[in-house]
């Protein structure tokens, strides 16, 4: 299959495009996506650029989506054709905190992303998408969006009526606009573009 792969020394310029071995068959606890879209976040680019040091080879992208294609031995959650979008800590199950390890699972950072076709790994590492989404769109779920949810509604307890600011219009700013809005809040937006204001102003800030 097609993968991408970090070279050093770092760069976008040293991304090397390669032929690498298809996914294995998924075994006990496991399931095979083949992939369909990934996000590209702050966090994959720094990764790329060497700011965040990986093995050479590494395969950046932390978030994607697609379609399972095989269940392993005892996984009852998925089935073939589900349309699923990745984890951001696959081990990180419940609780209020991450679990010890840091960054060591994170697809994409200390074990390989999302930039290739197909995928087995542990079920633990995707959920099912939305309904009604798309593959390009689920895959904007597992870093921005979360993390624009945990901010707000888990740790920020947001209520309706409130107002709330978002800076910039990167992703973790647009998911927190429409969170916001959902929860029929007051937004403020700020950007250093008008022209991206112009498009913040489609999603449907206060101001």
């Amino acid at each position: 299959m097609k993968a991408i792969q970090t070279v050093h020394p770092t760069g976008l310029d040293t991304l090397r495009y390669a032929d690498i071995a298809d996914a294995k068959a998924p075994g006990p606890g496991e399931i095979s996506v083949r992939l369909r879209a990934s996000s590209l976040n702050y966090h994959d680019y720094m990764v790329v650029l060497g700011a965040i040091p990986t093995p050479e080879g590494r395969i950046p992208m932390s978030d994607g989506a697609g379609e399972v294609t095989a269940v392993g031995e005892g996984v009852r959650e998925f089935a073939v054709g589900d349309l699923v979008v990745s984890t951001f800590f696959p081990a990180w199950l419940d609780g209020v905190d991450a679990p010890d390890g840091g960054f060591s699972g994170v697809p994409g950072d200390g074990a390989d992303g999302y930039a290739r076709e197909q995928v087995t790994a542990p079920a633990t590492s995707f959920t099912h998408a939305p309904k009604g989404w798309s593959a390009a769109e689920a895959a904007t779920i597992t870093c921005a969006g979360v993390t624009a949810w945990r901010g707000l509604v888990a740790d920020g307890a947001l209520k309706g009526g409130e107002t709330v600011l978002v800076q910039g219009t990167g992703g973790v700013s647009i998911y927190g606009l429409q969170i916001a809005k959902a929860f029929g809040c007051t937004v403020i937006a700020t950007s250093s573009s008008d022209e991206k204001l112009e498009r913040l102003k489609a999603l449907g800030p206060t101001t």
